[in-house]
């Protein structure tokens, strides 16, 4: 079975700038869910920020095997509940790739609970990508660096988490450095985060951008059964212990009770 894939967009530029909109006519999500369906592999579909609640319903949620998000301007309009039950899939097992200035977003934020702040510059400037995980699935068929003509820079420090594996480094032609592709693992969902995709640029055009995310879908992709109430916190009463214990001391709940609220 293919990988149920869906490429979230916030859908805002594409309707708001005629510079974006004459170069993602189908809009940047529809250009990267095309990239994507040239796998065989993968099946990918597309959701907005502008459909009932933003195309991410807890059924379509559960048919994702992984997801892409990206987002800019309009972060904050992104519905609290819906950014919840984003991380909630995550934790259940769906994969989740956060594409350039989603680092701001509500999930990514929420996943990595730290400020995601760096610093930027927005000029068209050259960015090389360095390979820094030369046997990592993500990088599969890569060269030892791949160059994007005009890109946005971000620079350090980056405020997130230490991720399990450093995939890419960027240099830009201003002299400013940043880690371009980060893993992480959140629950049971597997978390990448990759940097290119200016609005204003061409750069979901870009052979090797594309490349990076066909195989991010697969890495993030798990084929075990997804995890039932990620967020529950259970009881075990005495007699359910995996060896016989007693009970030496008082309780402050009965069993069955919640003890997390």
């Amino acid at each position: 079975m293919a990988i149920r894939t869906v490429v979230w967009g916030e859908n805002v530029h594409e309707q708001t700038n005629k510079i974006v909109s004459d170069l993602y006519p189908k809009g940047m999500h529809g250009c990267i869910a095309d990239a994507l369906n040239e796998d065989d592999a993968i099946s990918a579909t597309t959701a907005t920020l502008q459909e009932d609640d933003h195309g991410l319903t807890v059924e379509r949620l559960a048919e994702t095997d992984v997801l892409l998000w990206w987002g800019h301007a309009a972060h904050g309009d992104v519905k609290d509940e819906v950014a919840e039950r984003v991380c909630e899939a995550v934790w259940a097992g769906m994969g989740l790739i956060f594409l350039h200035s989603a680092h701001f977003s509500k999930p990514f934020k929420r996943l990595m609970g730290t400020p995601c702040n760096l610093s930027w510059r927005e000029a068209g400037e050259r960015e090389r990508l360095w390979l820094t995980s030369r046997n990592h699935p993500i990088a599969a068929g890569m060269g030892n660096s791949f160059e994007i003509e005009h890109e946005e820079m971000y620079g350090e420090p980056f405020g997130v988490p230490e991720p399990l594996e450093t995939v890419f480094v960027s240099w830009f032609q201003g002299g400013e450095v940043f880690r371009s592709g980060l893993t992480y693992k959140r629950g049971a969902g597997n978390v990448f985060y990759f940097r290119p995709g200016h609005e204003t640029y061409p750069t979901y055009y870009n052979d090797d951008v594309r490349r990076v995310l066909k195989n991010a879908v697969h890495w993030a992709h798990n084929p075990a059964p997804r995890l039932v109430d990620p967020t529950v916190a259970p009881n075990v009463p005495v007699e359910d212990a995996p060896e016989q214990i007693e009970e030496r001391g008082p309780r402050l709940h009965q069993d069955g009770e919640e003890g997390f609220r």
